[in-house]
């Protein structure tokens, strides 16, 4: 079982988002910390990004980590797989290179 990078990163992003979220519905009103930003509560934006793209990486990261657990239940070998190089789509058998022709050239 492998690391999947998009859960810590999701759980940082997530965190940060969420401290910066509530940092910036916290200081709404204070229109001296934001006047350097045109009034814009910049805070309470960006931690909103931060909060969304956290998540989403959780999300992917999750999706990806169960469908190798499926994959991993089902087994990696099939019998087709067995005959295919590792870049051949599945269906397609490897026909290599015998007597160095093309599969269907003649």
């Amino acid at each position: 079982m492998s690391l999947d990078l998009r859960l810590p990163m999701g759980l940082m992003f997530t965190l940060t988002g969420t401290i910066l979220t509530a940092f910036g519905l916290a200081t709404r009103r204070n229109e001296v910390l934001y006047a350097k930003s045109v009034g814009i509560d910049i805070n309470l934006w960006w931690g909103a990004v931060l909060l969304v793209f956290g998540i989403t990486m959780l999300v992917l990261g999750r999706r990806g980590q169960m469908r190798s657990q499926r994959e991993e239940e089902q087994g990696s070998a099939t019998p087709a797989s067995k005959d295919r190089s590792p870049g051949t789509p599945a269906g397609v058998r490897d026909q290599g290179s015998e007597e160095g022709k093309r599969p269907g050239v003649h």
